[in-house]
């Protein structure tokens, strides 16, 4: 644990395990965290439904409870609406022509992240979290640490207020995430990610891998497995 805690951030919250390994981060290190979760038509809603227990669940880790603040849902229904994508429609998972999956929805982080910065001036949070990861990931292009920081500069000069976009699996691959949950939660907050944690983009927690909910096939749950195996491995 930190052992000193300041400032209020503002963590974008989805029930993945990434977005729990960032809020544990945040909770570690600020000395207020709340978080926010957007509702964009994504085919695994269900992802939404897992905020609530793991927010309460993190809330019982010693220093926590008394960081942890309010959360907030943000609908942009619109977006799935005009996205074309694997996660809002019924669109087989695949490589696309422009050497994207099909997976990618355009502009969905450039807007969580605008929302939040939205959200976070009206909440006095200037330190946006986020779980993007350019070392262990889909390919997607708003994920880039270049793109994040670019906008938080365009952020920062629109609302005329010093907003930080703070990133911290960028470098980490999937085994060095679950390194840092143990890390910052111990075998606790491993435990609660493997259980309660959702990734898969077929919002399936019917089938239960060592690694935890998903179906097992589609690109996050390969990731999310591979990642698991590879730091299991190394710790015997």
């Amino acid at each position: 644990m930190s052992d000193a805690k300041n400032g209020k951030a503002l963590v974008l919250f989805s029930g993945g395990q990434d977005s729990t390994t960032c809020l544990a981060w945040a909770l570690d290190r600020f000395e207020t965290v709340e978080t926010v979760g957007f509702d964009y038509g994504q085919s695994h809603l269900i992802e939404l439904a897992c905020r609530e227990r793991l927010r309460a669940e993190l809330a019982r880790f010693p220093g926590w409870e008394a960081a942890l603040g309010p959360d907030h849902t943000i609908s942009l229904r619109e977006l799935g609406n005009i996205s074309e994508t694997a996660l809002t429609r019924d669109v087989a998972i695949e490589m696309a022509d422009n050497g994207l999956p099909t997976t990618f929805v355009p502009g969905r982080n450039l807007l969580f992240m605008t929302y939040a910065a939205a959200l976070g001036y009206r909440r006095g949070a200037t330190h946006l979290v986020g779980g993007m990861c350019e070392t262990d990931y889909s390919g997607y292009p708003d994920c880039r640490n270049d793109t994040l920081q670019t906008l938080g500069h365009a952020i920062s000069l629109g609302m005329a207020r010093e907003f930080t976009i703070e990133t911290p699996l960028m470098w980490l691959d999937k085994a060095a995430t679950w390194v840092l949950a143990e890390k910052l939660g111990g075998q606790a907050l491993v435990d609660l990610i493997l259980e309660d944690t959702h990734s898969c983009y077929r919002g399936d927690r019917t089938h239960r891998h060592e690694w935890g909910y998903g179906c097992g096939t589609c690109p996050a749950c390969e990731l999310r497995a591979n990642g698991y195996a590879t730091w299991v491995a190394a710790r015997t």
